[in-house]
């Protein structure tokens, strides 16, 4: 009777806990990832619950990037989806080794990238508008916008000339829910990824020296030019992702 007892409380308890419970719904998941042939990077984003936060695509091609760049740190990245509207959190820093979203932000464009939706991009000194592509995030500065930091734009003739255009991230009044209620829209930058004032120092910390920023806009000019895109993905350097899945089985 005893042993009976025993038995019964046994499986109420591991049937009642949750860490219990959230590991072997976790490593059932990825058995059946497995027996799907679901990538890496699919598995990833289903384990970080992006599904209805972040277009599967813009974390694909932020993750390929991720993969093939040498970067001082491959943890975190920083995803700008502009094919969203100014009026939705487009900004997304995701903290890959952990499987956490760490900010979900508004962000502005570039004036003459549009209004409420950026649609235009380049590279020119004095456009005014924002730059596709792969950046690597460097040193901070205080300048005329206060805190910001400078980015380093990867991608020849896409916006490789960030720092000479002085496309930086810093905080901004006009990106603001205030401003949406006020006008429909952000406010716009001269190209810059301007962020709302209370978010601008704690995300710019935490991306600085050495992290990822991919802006994406589901644009076909830029996904035929840049060269990170178009790499043979059967020469991407996948084996980060497969590695940090098997430590965490185990």
């Amino acid at each position: 009777m005893v042993r009976l007892m025993y038995i019964f409380s046994l499986i109420l308890f591991t049937s009642s806990n949750p860490l219990i419970t959230s590991k072997k719904i976790e490593k059932k998941t990825i058995a059946n990832n497995a027996k799907k042939n679901v990538s890496p990077i699919e598995e990833m984003y289903h384990q970080m619950h992006l599904d209805s936060i972040l277009k599967f695509e813009a974390f694909e091609q932020a993750l390929q990037g991720r993969n093939l760049l040498s970067l001082d740190n491959k943890d975190t990245i920083t995803v700008i989806d502009f094919s969203l509207p100014s009026t939705e959190k487009r900004l997304y820093v995701l903290d890959l080794k952990n499987k956490k979203l760490l900010f979900h932000s508004l962000v502005s464009h570039g004036r003459n990238s549009g209004q409420k939706f950026a649609t235009s991009f380049s590279n020119r000194t004095n456009s005014y508008q924002s730059s596709l592509g792969f950046y690597e995030t460097e040193a901070t500065y205080q300048g005329g916008n206060g805190y910001s930091l400078v980015l380093n734009g990867l991608e020849a003739g896409i916006n490789d000339r960030a720092k000479s255009r002085a496309v930086v991230m810093h905080g901004a009044d006009y990106c603001s829910e205030k401003i949406i209620s006020a006008t429909g829209r952000l406010g716009r930058s001269y190209g810059c990824p301007a962020l709302p004032r209370e978010l601008n120092k704690p995300i710019i910390n935490t991306i600085k020296n050495g992290t990822l920023l991919y802006i994406y806009a589901n644009d076909k000019k830029y996904a035929a030019q840049s060269h990170i895109l178009n790499v043979d993905r059967s020469l991407l350097a996948q084996k980060d992702i497969d590695d940090n899945n098997h430590e965490r089985l185990n």
